[in-house]
């Protein structure tokens, strides 16, 4: 979304607010905490159900013995326990080193004529909580009952229940609510809520994650109607080389797939003709691109030269020649003419067929330069299907590389040059050593494979930079572009040992 990783930071807040839920209950906050829960706090209104008449007068005697005068009675039962992450010890309580009570249970408007413990989650409480442990009953000056707690050691969920009966004090009406007072050390006192359903903490994360899903959804949805960065919508055509047409075609599809605003169209004629299409409708058409084998900028001085990538050409025969290796000499003397049958290199008695592309052409434009040193002898003008009813040699021109290919297969005796990726696919042509080596990248790179040569890209002047026409020569240049280039077998510029002029040597 304009750049902005959202998806991305919204994972990371899915991820992050738990942890830091997590750390906050259990570490931070919760590691040490005691809590306490009023489970009951309920006025006593009379005996009459009472199975044992008289109990509560004997909760409490006065000093001469006598049964006190009991009225306004309440009923209050507590939970203390430890709902923290760790264990509670005696230490851990924030009072004096000689002090035995840790806790103080605070009633306002009551005081206290009777207690007792009960229901240890551990028996061995019991122990701490004897008469002589500092559990005591008091009433303060401000008319708070009080009970004092000792400092009792509780592990994780460790709980004992105190039930006190009290009677009112002062005032009139409902009771303030009891409260637990004390200090733990790197912890609290809290109260807590009994566990009966989900709290409302946890509703609230679950919640809070719930949303953020959703908002991931939107956010991918949303996403993938978009463009990808660095795509570009609208229409380009291809024109040129028939050697590196395989190559961007697959370039282009795979430039699709992420980029689905993008159209293509392809005129794949041949370098020289690309080249004056580009040159002729340019101006107009701002959506056009040439691709050519070699440089060709200094015939076209108003177009915009990029090298792509180096091209691997290999040398192709009819199989019937029984021909599989040519030296660089060799292929000079078929091309010359001083070689009229392949008996004489060692192959079957057949008349020797130079198939070329016609003048203009990329491919032969490396061809002649990178093995014959030079253009070839003027010839006399035939069709390939002439040259194929002739007995003796002869030589034919075609105009792309599928015809070089077709018309190779078809003429006994045929010899002819294409891209490597297309010479190799074909089952019809073989392909021929050159020097006794392969056409590999590796090859070329150690300069032991003579064929070879770079592909350029043109445009009318430069691309507008959010053109598709910008964006596709980013992407040849750049890793998805690049695995295409790798996988025809040639190699991308910036392979090579001086990318900034395309080449595996100066």
């Amino acid at each position: 979304m304009g750049g902005f990783p959202l998806e991305i930071v919204l994972a990371l807040i899915g991820i992050a607010v738990p942890i830091g839920a997590f750390l906050w209950e259990f570490v931070f906050v919760g590691r040490k905490q005691l809590g306490y829960r009023v489970q009951m706090d309920t006025p006593v209104t009379g005996e009459i159900e009472s199975v044992f008449p008289g109990v509560l007068p004997q909760l409490r005697p006065q000093a001469d013995g006598a049964s006190p005068d009991l009225k306004d009675l309440s009923v209050v039962l507590m939970r203390i326990e430890n709902s923290g992450a760790t264990s509670l010890d005696t230490i851990d309580y924030g009072t004096p080193d000689n002090g035995r009570a840790g806790l103080h249970l605070r009633f306002p408007q009551r005081r206290v004529i009777g207690m007792a413990v009960t229901e240890l989650s551990d028996p061995a409480l019991g122990d701490l909580l004897e008469p002589d442990s500092g559990i005591a009953v008091r009433e303060s000056t401000d008319n708070v009952g009080i009970i004092d707690l000792p400092r009792v050691p509780l592990n994780r969920a460790d709980h004992y229940k105190i039930l006190a009966i009290l009677q009112r004090s002062t005032g009139t009406g409902e009771y303030p609510p009891p409260r637990l007072q004390g200090m733990i050390k790197g912890g609290r006192v809290t109260e807590t809520r009994s566990q009966t359903g989900i709290p409302l903490f946890m509703i609230a994360l679950i919640a809070f994650l719930v949303v953020v899903i959703v908002a991931q959804f939107i956010v991918a949805a949303v996403e993938r109607g978009k463009a990808p960065l660095g795509c570009a919508d609208g229409k380009l055509t291809v024109v040129g080389s028939t050697a590196f047409e395989q190559v961007i075609r697959e370039a282009a599809d795979v430039y699709k797939r992420s980029c689905r605003g993008a159209t293509f169209e392809f005129a794949f004629e041949g370098s020289e003709p690309g080249m004056n299409r580009l040159e002729s409708e340019g101006i107009e058409n701002s959506g056009l691109l040439a691709i050519a084998d070699g440089p060709m900028g200094l015939d076209y001085p108003t177009l915009v030269e990029r090298p792509l990538a180096l091209s691997l050409f290999s040398m192709i025969v009819h199989p019937g020649t029984q021909v599989r290796h040519l030296t660089v000499e060799q292929i000079r003397d078929l091309y010359a003419g001083r070689v009229e049958s392949w008996s004489q290199l060692g192959g079957a008695d057949l008349p020797v067929r130079l198939i070329n592309r016609h003048p203009g052409s990329g491919t032969r434009h490396t061809f002649e330069s990178r093995l014959l040193d030079g253009e070839q002898p003027a010839a006399r003008a035939a069709t390939c299907r002439e040259i194929r009813r002739e007995p003796g040699p002869g030589r034919c021109d075609v105009a792309v590389t599928k015809d070089m290919l077709a018309a190779v297969a078809e003429t006994p005796g045929a010899v002819g040059y294409a891209e490597h990726a297309d010479a190799a696919e074909s089952t019809q042509v073989a392909t021929v050593t050159i020097n006794g080596r392969q056409a590999t990248r590796e090859a070329a790179s150690n300069r032991i494979y003579p064929f070879w040569g770079i592909e350029y890209a043109y445009s009318y002047g430069d691309f507008a930079p959010e053109s598709l026409g910008a964006s596709f020569l980013r992407f040849l240049t750049e890793a998805g572009g690049e695995d295409v280039i790798r996988a025809a077998g040639n190699m991308p510029c910036r392979d090579l040992a001086y990318p900034s002029m395309c080449r595996p040597f100066p």
